[in-house]
């Protein structure tokens, strides 16, 4: 397994993280031996990164993972667990209530990163009172550092400027192959600030995966189905860098996954992806994205491919018909 600093930090964290998001009814793995057998796995192969959050399942992500990271019998200083706080929970009262809760579900006694999950845009809380808020946990020991999800760098300014002792380590985006907008201010952003930017969603829900063609794509009980980058106008745009994983996957001896994510490393220095999976297999899969690198012809020719898509998200609105 690689490593790589936690932001401006000394702690070392995997190169590849897992995310928990599986880990609830939407994406369907609720057996906790299945799941266990799971975190064991990334544990053994060296992944200590472990992603969750309030919202999946609501709780249900964070108990399993932190059950299985407690049965296993890990160190608790050889594992960095980040848990994300909704937008909605942002009131200071709620962090301090749902922060306590989730240490009690995750059974740990301390939060090493602690995320806003969205801003609360529906809510009008004051940045500069939710920042305050989270800090003071970091000062009493609940939480070890602080990052955003799905922030704009216009509120990540204004997060930073009202800590008063603390930073931002951690960004959370998403950022795969063929979904690049984050390259135009967020990422750079972070390679300044030194900031680790965990990409969420890094095989776009698995459509980088090699797995789905134009004839089978998700279907309607699959919760990929609503995803606009599983509409046929989208993939049939993406289906070009699809083909070239796979040749570049059989050139390396890997699969499309590893390629991908392999591409995602190869691109920045602060980038950590947090694929999930479902069984055992596949986290041996990703752990074998890491290790290696594709040559740079072989990342220019994804770049240059992956770089002239844009995955529109109003195709669903744009075919509907008037009765």
């Amino acid at each position: 397994m690689e490593y790589t600093s936690l932001g401006k930090t000394d702690v070392k964290v995997s190169r590849i993280g897992l995310g928990a998001w599986q880990f609830s009814e939407d994406w369907g793995l609720t057996e906790y031996q299945e799941a266990r057998k799971i975190v064991s796995k990334a544990v053994e192969h060296g992944i200590n990164f472990f992603d969750t959050a309030m919202v999946y399942g609501q709780g249900v992500s964070e108990n399993i993972l932190g059950k299985a990271l407690n049965e296993i019998g890990v160190k608790r200083d050889q594992i960095i667990v980040s848990t994300k706080i909704p937008g909605e929970f942002l009131n200071p009262e709620d962090v301090y209530k749902s922060v306590n809760k989730s240490l009690e579900i995750l059974g740990l006694k301390y939060i090493d990163v602690l995320l806003a999950h969205w801003p609360p845009c529906w809510h009008n809380y004051p940045t500069y009172k939710y920042a305050r808020t989270m800090e003071k946990l970091v000062k009493m020991g609940l939480v070890n550092y602080l990052g955003l999800s799905d922030y704009p760098v216009e509120l990540v300014e204004s997060f930073r400027s009202s800590l008063a002792s603390t930073d931002i380590e951690v960004f959370q985006i998403r950022y795969n192959l063929v979904e690049r907008w984050a390259e135009e201010e967020l990422i750079p952003y972070a390679e300044a600030c030194k900031i680790t930017v965990q990409a969420w969603s890094p095989i776009a829900k698995g459509a980088l995966t090699g797995k789905y063609t134009l004839d089978n794509l998700p279907r309607f009980e699959d919760v990929r189905a609503g995803e606009p980058i599983f509409h046929p106008d989208n993939f049939t745009r993406i289906w070009p860098v699809i083909v070239k994983l796979k040749e570049i996957a059989e050139k390396y001896g890997k699969k499309p996954i590893q390629v991908a994510l392999n591409w995602l490393i190869m691109s920045s220095p602060v980038i950590v992806p947090i694929p999930g999976a479902k069984n055992t297999q596949q986290v041996e899969e990703l752990v074998d994205s890491v290790g290696w690198r594709m040559n740079y012809t072989d990342w220019l020719e994804l770049e240059e491919l992956s770089s002239r898509i844009n995955i529109l998200h109003s195709v669903f609105y744009l075919k509907y018909q008037k009765f």
